[in-house]
């Protein structure tokens, strides 16, 4: 019955690092995980304990800063972004006025939900904008000094 219970805490751990991605949770799931091995092997409860305690620190001292390591150079390595966060930073067509409440621009060839980054401006159909950040579907943006130079992007 012991393994099981190692073993449900392992779960609902690593299930809760699902919800918080800080790689501190599931290290704690790793620990029951080998806590609820020990107990299959019969050890008492008090060494499944301290199996639980010295596995958990262990990952978390040794494992957990390798990974976010790896982690971290991943995401500033030399590699392009893609997807959403290739976005930011790129221009925008406003095609439908775009304030704090709604808008719609184009990217790209893509059209996208948009709302004013500051929540003062108020961007005209035909207004070069800059996308600042995308959250969901919904590209926050900001007005654009340098592409006001540049021909607008007419084709829809």
């Amino acid at each position: 019955m012991e393994p099981l219970l190692w073993i449900v805490l392992g779960v609902v751990l690593v299930v809760a690092e699902i919800f918080t991605t800080t790689l501190f949770l599931i290290m704690f799931g790793i620990g029951a995980f080998a806590a609820a091995g020990a107990a299959a092997l019969g050890a008492p409860v008090p060494l499944q304990a301290v199996v639980f305690a010295a596995v958990s620190a262990l990952t978390l001292v040794f494992a957990r800063p390798t990974i976010q390591r790896h982690r971290q150079s991943a995401l500033g390595g030399d590699e392009q972004p893609f997807g959403m966060q290739a976005l930011a930073g790129s221009t925008a067509l406003v095609l439908e006025r775009v304030d704090a409440e709604s808008g719609v621009v184009k990217i790209d060839g893509e059209i996208w939900t948009a709302r004013s980054y500051d929540v003062t401006q108020v961007f005209a159909p035909g207004d070069r904008v800059r996308v600042i950040e995308v959250k969901g579907v919904t590209a926050l943006v900001w007005h654009d000094d340098v592409a006001t130079d540049e021909q607008p992007d007419t084709k829809r």
